[in-house]
């Protein structure tokens, strides 16, 4: 079990900076990329046994990815995005893309039918989650604007 979970940390920490050196990130966000991107699928990946289900599951790890992206876009002074796209490649719902499109091309409409709908809960859930983050992340720039203009 413990091997199983450092197997899955170590895998989804490399394919996010892999992915990160492919789109060409600075050197000094790889290291952080990783981690965010492994903590974000170590959350999808333990929730789903707890019975949440993927969209959920997905949905939480993007909260994380987009949490750890915010702290990490403040402490290297840098875009978040430079965090969040690599850090998203564990959660995007490959494997179930390809099979909706090879159960179609084989004439399996209802299992391809079943894996687009699965694509499409992914997807969403990982947006909702973006979206999530990036409403609370405003809404706290506006309250420490006002808090500030309450003190001065």
């Amino acid at each position: 079990m413990v091997l199983n979970l450092i197997l899955h940390a170590l895998f989804s920490f490399l394919s996010t900076v892999t992915f990160g050196i492919l789109t060409n990130i600075p050197r000094r966000a790889l290291v952080s990329c990783g981690l965010t991107g492994a903590v974000g699928w170590m959350i999808y990946y333990l929730s789903q046994p707890l019975g949440t289900g993927v969209g959920l599951a997905n949905f939480l790890g993007a909260i994380a990815v987009g949490l750890i992206s915010i702290f990490f876009s403040r402490k290297k002074k840098m875009p978040m995005i430079i965090f969040n796209i690599p850090s998203l490649v564990p959660l995007v719902p490959g494997g179930p893309a390809y099979k909706a499109i090879r159960d179609f091309l084989l004439g399996d409409t209802l299992s391809g039918t079943k894996n687009v709908w699965l694509v499409i809960v992914t997807a969403g859930a990982i947006a909702g989650g973006f979206m999530v983050i990036s409403l609370l992340e405003n809404l706290y720039g506006k309250w420490l604007k006002a808090h500030a203009r309450t003190q001065a």
